[in-house]
């Protein structure tokens, strides 16, 4: 690849690790890369880092989207007080126990459904060969930082279509499971192959151009995943809600792995948010903090330079592999116990210590999004210790 000067692009925070920076700058070196943007949860990702946002001109990356492919948020208002988590704490860990599957390969015995599963998966061949594997997990979540959890949500002002005031919430994280990744590695090999000059150490970032049958079909194929995964959590909060014989009151979601035609610069761009909210201006978005920590509702200020995007999330400051070097079951129970925090499963690579500062991590992206609700985890629950993460 002819070496190329790199597009300008802006960092928000200061705690983002050198290697992530320079796999921004390898990204902005692209010859289709247009404009980009570093989130404040940034940390190393292949190809394009996590909390990274880059648009691109007439061509998609698939490890810039990432492996699971429409990862995303969703939480639903219970139609139950807030006061239920202390009051019957029992019945609503039964809940999530009874109404959610974790980890690789997770199932039902008696599948869930849901109309995604009618809509055409011969769009790809992976997609067709997956659509048995993807019925079996329809509802299910992934392992690693994906999570289903009661809580309190806080909301400070007006703006939502519920008034001021405490709630109990529940909040899932997870994506499309292992059909996306299917799709993730079939697209991105093949666009590897395609870019052969790309130096090693930016083979990640191969692209597809968008008017190529291929890219026509990784296009498709990445939209499904988006509708299979908002199904997942779909059945996720209606299953639980019947399980609890309550209504749902106020219902949000946002991806948060994906690519989006939209207008920047005066042209159309692809752009692509490996873990990074979409925050255009008026644009509600959900930003979780770690399992002792809280999470945000918020609306997007629409800042041209971040691409109206923002953080997904607190953002990891240490490795899997680190954590379970240096940290302790003892050390992490002690603090779910003083945040009032029950876990019912979780890997030690998950507890907070391994997560940035949300609160710095809110404060470096006050320009991006402004605070609507806070959500305060009570019951949590990720896939079991010793999970290969899907995340």
């Amino acid at each position: 690849m002819t070496e190329r000067k790199p597009i300008p692009w802006r960092k928000w925070g200061d705690s983002i690790d050198l290697q992530a920076e320079a796999q921004m700058d390898a990204a902005s070196r692209l010859p289709v890369a247009v404009a980009g943007a570093l989130m404040p949860d940034a940390h190393v990702g292949y190809g394009l880092p996590i909390g990274g946002v880059l648009a691109t001109r007439g061509a998609v990356i698939p490890y810039a989207v990432g492996v699971d492919i429409a990862c995303r948020m969703k939480l639903t208002v219970l139609d139950l007080p807030p006061a239920e988590i202390q009051r019957n704490p029992e019945r609503l860990s039964r809940a999530i126990e009874a109404e959610t599957r974790f980890g690789i390969g997770a199932s039902f015995r008696a599948r869930r459904e849901h109309d995604v599963m009618d809509d055409d998966w011969n769009i790809s061949p992976v997609t067709r060969t997956h659509h048995d594997r993807a019925a079996s997990q329809l509802g299910t979540s992934g392992s690693g930082n994906h999570f289903v959890e009661f809580g309190t949500l806080t909301i400070a002002r007006d703006g939502l279509a519920l008034p001021p005031g405490e709630y109990l919430a529940l909040l899932s994280h997870s994506g499309s499971r292992g059909v996306g990744a299917a799709v993730c590695k079939h697209y991105s090999d093949l666009a590897m192959r395609m870019r052969p000059d790309l130096p090693r150490e930016m083979k990640h970032l191969a692209w597809l151009d968008l008017e190529s049958s291929e890219g026509n079909e990784y296009w498709n194929a990445m939209e499904l995943m988006g509708r299979y995964a908002a199904a997942n959590h779909a059945l996720i909060h209606r299953h639980i809600a019947k399980h609890l014989g309550v209504s749902v009151m106020l219902d949000l979601e946002n991806h948060h792995n994906f690519a989006w035609k939209e207008e920047h610069h005066g042209e159309e761009l692809i752009v692509h948010r490996k873990g990074a909210t979409p925050a255009a201006r008026g644009q509600l978005g959900i930003i979780p903090g770690s399992m002792a920590t809280p999470g945000f509702i918020v609306r997007g200020r629409g800042n041209a330079e971040s691409l109206h995007s923002a953080a997904h999330g607190a953002g990891r400051q240490m490795s899997r592999t680190q954590a379970h070097k240096t940290l302790s079951w003892i050390d992490a129970n002690r603090l779910l116990r003083e945040r009032g925090v029950t876990l019912l499963s979780a890997g030690l690579d998950e507890v907070p210590a391994v997560y940035k500062n949300i609160h710095d991590v809110m404060a470096a992206q006050a320009d991006l999004v402004e605070t609507h609700a806070r959500f305060d985890p009570r019951i949590v629950k990720m896939a079991p210790s010793g999970e290969r993460p899907e995340d």
